[in-house]
């Protein structure tokens, strides 16, 4: 698999009009964002006054601990659930209900097995799409993601960091405006992981859309993001940890990339981040 795309590798064909079916990158916005579960002595407040701002194009990592509410933000971004108070709005349009404008790749690929690798690609395709041009996108996306010999196959004949490329070939396939990433390489080896690192940035290169990445993983967010934020909880007036996470810290990823996996700068910011998640450096 070339290290390099070319742009025309995912080149979307034109409806009727003359447009391009593709979806440019699109900008999101959170507004004060809460979600509780449960009602009364149940309740439990997961997220609370979650306010920032995604640019167009731009890759937003999510780091905090295991419960914080990071997986819960992106299925209110994507309209799989709906915010207890505050909004998403994505392009100055609030998400109300399954967005269209957003894809999802989770950490496990969750591919149908009884389809071929082909077959699980195309459900990705928007609707309304043309049977001949379908084809032509699901081919091409099989290139890109060095899959192309591989289209006949079924899951179960496949290793699992191609089943994960698969994964992010059907969420491509619906040329979103915003990619959300929940974890994606996380059940991937160290190796095939960084592979997919670097897929991942080919991808952007080549066709740019606006990312939410969800990670656990400091080194992954160092290499991949423009800006990191983290969630967690900070103390209320009285000391005591308020309930629900927010953001505690955004960071800058200085550097473009591909960066140096061996950069003394990103591993000092490695050590810092480690210890905003109450991790030490030692």
């Amino acid at each position: 698999m070339s290290a390099v795309l070319s742009s025309s590798a995912l080149e979307t064909p034109r409806n009727a009009t003359g447009v391009s079916a593709r979806t440019s990158a699109l900008p999101v916005s959170f507004r004060a964002l809460r979600r509780t579960f449960g009602k009364g002595a149940e309740a439990h407040t997961v997220l609370r006054d979650v306010d920032f701002d995604v640019q167009s194009g731009e890759v937003l990592a999510i780091l905090g601990t295991s419960g914080c509410g990071k997986s819960t933000l992106l299925r209110a971004t994507a309209g799989l659930d709906s915010p207890s108070a505050g909004s998403v709005d994505i392009d100055g349009t609030p998400v109300q209900g399954i967005d269209a404008r957003c894809a999802f790749a989770f950490q496990e690929p969750r591919l149908l097995p009884w389809h071929t690798l082909q077959a699980n690609i195309a459900i990705g395709l928007p609707t309304g799409v043309s049977a001949k041009d379908g084809k032509a996108k699901v081919s091409r996306l099989l290139e890109l993601v060095g899959l192309k010999d591989f289209a006949k196959h079924r899951p179960r004949e496949i290793s699992g960091g191609m089943a994960q490329r698969a994964s992010l070939a059907r969420a491509l396939a619906r040329n979103p405006g915003v990619l959300l990433l929940d974890e994606p390489f996380g059940a991937l080896d160290a190796l095939t992981r960084i592979k997919m690192q670097d897929l991942l940035l080919d991808i952007h290169r080549a066709a740019p859309t606006t990312v939410l990445l969800v990670t656990h993983d400091v080194d992954e967010a160092l290499q991949l993001a423009d800006r990191i934020i983290i969630l967690g909880k900070e103390p209320d007036e009285d000391g005591a940890a308020a309930p629900g996470a927010t953001i505690v810290r955004t960071v800058v990823v200085p550097g473009e990339r591909p960066r140096d996996r061996g950069s003394v700068e990103l591993a000092r910011m490695r050590a810092s981040l480690l210890e905003s998640l109450g991790v030490g450096s030692h």
